[in-house]
């Protein structure tokens, strides 16, 4: 399996295009989550949208019981360790 860390495209036809791209000097711009510019978020938006984030996690937390919270954390660290780490 490939780390993370790299940049080339898995697919034969993008890696291609890269390669075009990088030696005629005609870098694609690169785009941000959800295709929008990074200046163009609604400021109030962001704040009620971070706001709702920091309220649902810890009241998911509260709301599991301690052998839900269990099985959650097991089910987790096993998905994390039983990935191919190359």
């Amino acid at each position: 399996m490939r780390k993370a860390s790299s940049k080339k495209p898995r697919d034969v036809n993008q890696l291609a295009k890269a390669i075009l791209n990088e030696a005629t000097a005609d870098p694609v711009p690169e785009q941000t989550t959800a295709g929008t510019p990074p200046g163009d978020k609604n400021p109030a938006a962001v704040a009620l949208g971070r706001l709702g984030g920091a309220k649902g996690g810890p009241a998911r937390a509260a709301k599991l019981s301690a052998k839900a919270r269990s099985d959650i954390a097991r089910k987790a660290a096993l998905a994390r360790w039983s990935k191919d780490n190359d």
